[in-house]
């Protein structure tokens, strides 16, 4: 595979590390030629996520979206663009939050008797 597009080759090799298959052209028909099975399909949406943060809903797949390396591409790209921009919170800003909650763990304000 051959291919400039940088999302491509990402899937490339998520079909080479986690199927142990290599996709000869980011055209190839994945189910047609066998290469994509139900089972490999779950793993693949798993591996979607985890590498590229795209979250793909049961509701939103569409099996033409999933056929060929290009479309996956694509479909990760509209993904990723729909993805509302939000700050990950910073390590101290999670300890902190980890703090607080041991401190008060019902979430409430804690009462104070005077």
């Amino acid at each position: 595979m051959n291919d400039a597009n940088p999302i491509i080759e990402r899937l490339g090799a998520v079909f080479v590390e986690n199927f142990h298959i290599e996709v000869p052209t980011a055209d190839t028909d994945l189910f047609g030629t066998g290469i994509l099975d139900s089972l490999q399909l779950v793993e693949l949406l798993l591996q979607l996520e985890r590498r590229f943060g795209s979250r793909i809903t049961i509701e939103n797949i569409d099996l033409d979206d999933l056929r060929t390396l290009a479309r996956i591409a694509r479909l990760v790209a509209r993904t990723a663009e729909a993805a509302p921009r939000t700050a990950r919170p910073s390590s101290s800003e999670i300890r902190q939050g980890t703090a607080n909650q041991e401190r008060n763990p019902s979430g409430t304000p804690a009462m104070t008797t005077g």
